[in-house]
């Protein structure tokens, strides 16, 4: 088949930002819905004398498309070419419903706009979607555009890709220098946090944990903590036939910790924590369960899957010390996730979302104290979001202290805004040497492009996506559970690891 037919078919179904507008779109489809229903229930701590129990449901969220409030108080839709010209912001108003709950009873229900989002243009939410050529040119575009960007204060916004390492995945390397042999590594993420875990092998062959302000707490301590506390049982979820010496060595030099109470206190002797015997041993539950490898879960039924997840750690470190496995790369793209506009606009609604639900229990308080119960219509100001959410789009400033994630769109000529809507930029710090980071790596073919790079401190750290390259979205819960139970169905099980 002739390679010109091909290609020419390829971007007439992918466009070049298609990946950033799918991401968008999932944003705004399930992401949003996702953050409200994680913590779908909200309870002040100061209720009316008169009541029990007080407290806040949220239910659904639902977007409009962007419209335009005259000074006559008539709406009507507004599109990406006049918010251009009158430096106007082509966002979207979001609704949710509340409902206010006294003593098991609905006291108030209202449906509120609690912000306005950011519309990136061609987005399932933008008018220009569904237009033809013709329609595009009387709207006052350009049909050769390709959108994927956003409209702020009449100025055109991009939001970087940011390559980040991939999450929840186990990496071990050798150390050259030091006190440690070898290293296993996995970032545990969820939706609000990622935290940094480490298995380390002393040259004395001991394997030491650390995550949080757990710092080098022996492995098999930690898996009696969290209920694995036969020795048989930890040896067969490492999983060799027969022991390796390492493993051994740490069987028997902790050997004196024999159950689950033991493990604990030892686990609140390394972090010193200073409260009654009970309270501590409470403690260190909460940090097992929240804390220590939250991906896997964080309540006590994921307990015996984080045991094995740990012991997997030690599997591959061994395997690694024994020479049968290879140390991880982290710069092959196996092991790197690019982060697109609604991964972005994801962190910056929650956070924007949990400062709303402050606010609304501070304008609440404030109500009860003078005796009165204010509606919800009242309790909610959709400026506090918006304004926030505006003003880290307009400035690049971002959670988490990142900055110029938002940058201003480079109208030099067509190839250079397509150009920077394709960028893909590195987290890491562009002074420092990163010589392997920077490099080319063979992964990198068909995915990024081998020569678009700029010169200076910069080089290898901002790329661009290869012509035809292009990134999937995260996968829906819903939509993951239904494929799981497909493999099921023929016989597959669910890795662990």
């Amino acid at each position: 088949m002739n390679k010109q037919i091909l290609i020419k078919k390829f971007f007439e179904e992918h466009r070049f930002v298609k990946s950033n507008i799918d991401s968008y779109n999932s944003f705004i489809e399930w992401r949003m819905q996702k953050v409200v229903d994680a913590e779908k229930e909200l309870m002040p701590a100061v209720i009316p004398v008169d009541a029990e129990e007080v407290k806040f449901e949220f239910s659904e969220l639902s977007l409009r498309k962007p419209i335009i409030i005259e000074a006559d108080g008539s709406e009507r839709p507004l599109y990406p070419a006049e918010a251009r010209m009158r430096n106007l912001t082509y966002s979207a108003p979001v609704f949710l419903e509340i409902a206010l709950i006294v003593d098991g009873k609905e006291r108030d229900r209202a449906e509120v706009q609690i912000a306005e989002i950011p519309v990136m243009v061609q987005s399932k939410l933008c008018y220009l979607s569904t237009l033809s050529q013709d329609e595009l040119i009387e709207a006052g575009e350009d049909p050769m555009d390709p959108g994927g960007y956003f409209i702020v204060n009449g100025t055109e916004r991009a939001l970087v890709l940011l390559e980040d390492l991939a999450p929840n995945q186990i990496t071990v390397n050798t150390e050259k220098t030091g006190p440690i042999t070898h290293i296993a590594k996995v970032f545990s993420a969820i939706d609000t946090y990622k935290i940094s875990h480490t298995v380390e092998r002393t040259k004395e062959g001991i394997f030491q944990t650390s995550f949080s302000n757990v710092k080098k707490v022996p492995f098999t301590v930690i898996l009696k903590a969290l209920g694995m506390t036969k020795d048989k049982d930890i040896a067969d979820a490492v999983g060799f036939k027969e022991i390796p010496e390492d493993l051994y060595i740490n069987l028997v030099e902790f050997m004196s910790v024999t159950n689950q109470e033991e493990a604990k206190e030892f686990i609140s002797k390394s972090l010193q924590i200073a409260l009654p015997k009970d309270r501590k041993l409470q403690k260190v539950e909460s940090i097992l369960d929240t804390i220590f490898l939250p991906h896997l879960g964080t309540d006590k039924k994921a307990r015996m899957n984080k045991a094995y997840f740990l012991a997997q750690m030690i599997r591959k470190t061994i395997l690694l010390r024994e020479g049968k496995i290879q140390p991880d790369d982290k710069d092959h793209y196996m092991n790197k996730r690019i982060r697109m506009a609604g991964d972005l606009l994801e962190d910056l609604f929650r956070t924007n979302f949990k400062g709303l639900k402050n606010d609304i229990i501070y304008i609440f308080t404030r109500g009860v104290r003078r005796g009165k119960i204010i509606p919800i219509a009242s309790l909610v100001r959709s400026k506090f979001m918006t304004d926030k959410i505006r003003s880290a789009m307009g400035t690049g400033n971002w959670t988490g202290g990142r900055q110029g994630v938002s940058q201003r769109l480079e109208r030099d000529n067509p190839i250079a805004a397509i150009s920077q809507l394709r960028r893909v930029t590195s987290l890491l710090d562009s002074n420092r040497e990163s010589f392997a980071a920077r490099a080319l790596h063979p992964t990198h073919w068909g995915r990024l492009c081998a020569i678009e790079s700029p010169e200076g401190k910069n080089i290898g750290l901002r790329k661009t996506l290869a012509l035809t390259g292009t990134i999937t979205t995260e996968l829906q819960a819903s939509e993951y559970n239904k494929n799981l139970k497909s493999f099921q169905k023929i016989g597959l099980e669910e890795i662990k690891e």
